[in-house]
């Protein structure tokens, strides 16, 4: 996997002398590996944008004609530090990929300002072997018609990941003239799935994972969109108006009201999720007699029950997951994800009416449904979406087509989880997700981890689970969202020292908290354990503890 036994006496030669690598970053262009191309390498010095001087290489691997006759390739960056502390990171990236992200190793659950890059680390970033701007002629759909090409899928779902992995390694081992003593991966949403599928698929590539609020179950969660689309539009003659701002803050001071307090303090922060689920009533969003505002009509209660609950077919048959109540369901990320976007070229609606709708037809379903790029056809595609029978094409294969969306997207194990391979790799996996989030069911994360916990006893030892309250999609929410998860999960696995209660912060800055909030500090504990105020100062973490 790596040469761990060289950490000491590699890295801390590294360290006196960054600049003695055994080749220069301008000489790279001939140092690719057969079928590699490198485009360009330039040493780039520390900016006030990208405070690291380091070596860019950018390339491209794996050239060919698609099924569909499109043009087809992997293209990635790769960043290596001229202070370069062993390490390297491969940066699973987000939504449909389709585009080279910069391999800086940042995002929500790596402390701000301190990114992979800048922490010495060598970052490698792919576009998972599509263009998603290649079909400029499909409008809004063009970045989802790569699902018309086999190989394309499965590149997106595994193949990428699996074939840049080891091109990156000999990359930086021919740069530094050393292999990196540790190796991680980094990715959130989709790119947490990527994380996930890796912990299965490749799980002696990696040292350290952490997976942030993935879409393992991606196809699946794709059928929510339907079933949102569908529930939203049985009250509101857009998705824009089934619900106000206003009537979801409503909601958000329902779950509050009846939930705000199971851990000891009233901060708008609900840490014990489980106990709100039996603690509230959703019967008490309805508005009372004569009651016209901060409540909701009984068919709007209804609706957001049916969408709560998760779609299934006419039987009673779950396709994907429930959800949990929580106080996130006001925040603008869950109203962008679910209802509606300010993006003009998007007729206003939101993500899932747009790209989810694309997706779920092109890239999640066999044989791939071809829609019109236009606003309003995706959304119908959404509203004709029928569970019975097209759900089904999640897991169908065909000739074109020899592994379904399911065996593309999602870790081989999904449904009944132990990974062993971790095990016996002595790999860590941490996994976080918003309680909030919109997009991909908390409660499916929080069910795969009880699973693995039942099917491995000694799964805790390498695989922890962090839920955080408030949050949605990523940063945002009355959330304690900034913490560093991967400074956590080097510590473990470097030092080996486990994880257990991690200080997150309100961060300043955050429109959407409490402002008697801001700057507090708060315990995220291992899953399922929950902060529980002790008393004294309700600013600080050291007031909480783990129950």
């Amino acid at each position: 996997m790596n040469t761990k036994t060289l950490l000491c006496a590699g890295t801390a030669l590294f360290a006196l002398a960054p600049a003695a690598w055994a080749a220069d970053c301008a000489a790279m262009t001939d140092a690719a590996p057969e079928g590699v191309t490198i485009t360009e390498a330039v040493q780039t010095e520390a900016s006030e944008e990208i405070n690291v001087a380091h070596c860019l290489l950018r390339g491209v691997m794996d050239e060919r004609t698609g099924m569909d006759g499109k043009p087809y390739a992997i293209r990635f960056e790769l960043r290596m530090p001229d202070d370069w502390q062993g390490r390297f990171m491969h940066q699973f990236n987000g939504g449909n990929d389709g585009a080279v992200v910069p391999a800086l190793g940042e995002g929500t659950g790596v402390a701000m300002g301190n990114p992979a890059l800048a922490r010495g680390m060598a970052v490698v970033s792919s576009d998972a072997g599509h263009d998603g701007e290649a079909n400029p002629e499909a409008g809004l759909a063009g970045s989802n018609m790569f699902g018309f090409d086999f190989e394309a899928r499965r590149d997106y779902g595994y193949g990428a990941v699996a074939k840049l992995h080891p091109v990156a390694l000999e990359l930086v081992e021919t740069y530094y003239g050393h292999a990196p003593d540790y190796v991680y991966g980094f990715g959130r949403s989709n790119g947490g799935r990527h994380a996930m599928v890796a912990a299965e698929r490749m799980p002696d590539a990696f040292d350290g994972l952490l997976a942030g609020y993935p879409g393992f179950n991606l196809p699946k969660a794709a059928l929510q969109h339907a079933w949102d689309v569908q529930s939203f539009r049985s009250v509101g003659n857009s998705l824009a108006t089934a619900f106000s701002a206003d009537e979801l803050a409503a909601v958000a001071t329902r779950v509050a009201e009846a939930c705000d307090g199971l851990d000891g303090l009233e901060d708008g922060m609900i840490f014990d999720v489980e106990g709100c689920q039996d603690a509230f009533d959703p019967a008490t969003m309805a508005c009372s007699a004569g009651q016209n505002s901060a409540c909701l009509s009984e068919d709007k209660v209804a609706a957001l029950q049916r969408i709560h609950a998760g779609p299934t077919d006419s039987s009673g048959t779950a396709l994907y997951s429930d959800w949990v109540w929580d106080t996130g369901i006001a925040t603008a990320n869950w109203r962008f994800w679910k209802l509606e976007s300010p993006i003009p070229p998007w007729g206003k609606k939101p993500l899932i009416a747009i790209m989810g709708s694309g997706s779920l037809a092109q890239i999640f379903t066999t044989p791939p449904t071809q829609v019109a790029g236009d606003p309003e056809s995706l959304e119908a595609y959404l509203m004709a979406f029928d569970f019975d029978t097209d759900a089904d094409g999640i897991w169908a294969t065909s000739d074109a087509f020899p592994e379904s969306p399911m065996e593309v997207m999602t870790p081989p194990s999904a449904a009944d989880p132990t990974l062993d391979g971790m095990e016996a790799a002595g790999s860590k996996l941490i996994v976080f997700h918003g309680v909030s989030d919109p997009v991909f069911s908390f409660k499916d994360t929080a069910t795969w981890y009880a699973r693995l916990m039942e099917n491995n006893a000694a799964a805790s030892d390498f695989v922890r689970l962090y839920a955080i309250p408030g949050m949605p999609h990523g940063q945002g929410g009355n959330a304690p969202d900034e913490v560093d998860m991967l400074g956590a999960l080097i510590a473990w696995v470097e030092d080996g020292a486990a994880p257990g209660p991690l200080t997150a912060t309100i961060r300043q800055g955050n429109e959407e908290a409490d402002t008697g909030n801001l700057g507090a500090t708060r315990p995220l504990c291992p899953w399922p354990r929950h902060a529980q105020f002790t008393g004294n100062d309700p600013m600080s973490a050291a007031s909480f503890s783990c129950e």
